[in-house]
């Protein structure tokens, strides 16, 4: 069984806080995925690699400013947000999901934790007004079907001189056919984390001028 040491081992230099924060989360998950169910309870024996560490994996690719604002979008029971919140304190995360339990979740473990730098909001990313220096995401659909969704939700104006505003996504296995004409940077887990669960997931690096650029020209579904 996976235990919170596996965080500490690749991050760090966290703080006490945060150690404590994420020392608390798989308790928090157990208590609150007994009443309402986001997590397969066969991945809680593997939750901290499966759900904290993966999140954790788009630190390992950019590490968030502060002051930015970060949309997860789809974020289920709070992944990557939620872990990614712990991890920058200082940095603003909009966490949104079209099932309302789920955010009922969200909101018990963001009280819990006493996070003070997340808003959790029942709703489809189709429907935000607002404007992000970055999307997050966790293998919510495919990126074709994706992308359209977050359209027109990143920030034009780039917060830092040396990344461009964009999406992070976290995907596995072969993404040839999924991003077809977009480009985009890959960066495999299995280059910073050893266990296999990691060898064949990715985190996708898609700037704002292919997002904003692309044209679904077919109905993608999402494979089963």
């Amino acid at each position: 069984m996976y235990t919170v040491e596996l965080i500490f081992k690749h991050f760090p230099d966290l703080t006490e806080k945060q150690r404590d924060q994420f020392t608390q989360l798989q308790p928090l998950y157990e208590e609150w995925n007994s009443k309402i169910n986001v997590i397969s309870r066969k991945d809680m024996e593997s939750f901290y690699v499966k759900h904290v560490l993966h999140s954790l994996a788009i630190a390992k690719v950019y590490s968030f400013l502060p002051g930015q604002t970060i949309l997860d979008v789809g974020t289920g029971g709070g992944f990557p947000g939620i872990p990614l919140a712990i991890l920058f304190p200082e940095t603003q995360f909009h966490l949104v999901d079209s099932i309302g339990k789920k955010i009922k979740v969200v909101d018990a473990v963001v009280h819990g934790l006493a996070l003070e730098n997340v808003v959790a909001e029942q709703k489809r990313a189709e429907e935000l007004k607002y404007t992000y220096d970055f999307v997050v995401s966790r293998a919510v659909s495919h990126i074709q079907k994706f992308i359209p969704w977050v359209k027109g939700r990143v920030t034009k104006k780039n917060s830092d001189p040396l990344r461009i505003n964009g999406l992070f996504s976290l995907k596995g296995g072969d993404l040839a056919e999924e991003l077809g004409p977009i480009k985009a940077r890959l960066t495999s887990l299995k280059d910073h984390f050893e266990d296999e669960f990691f060898s064949t997931k990715k985190v996708v690096y898609i700037p704002r001028s292919e997002i904003q650029g692309f044209h679904a020209t077919t109905v993608v579904k999402d494979k089963k």
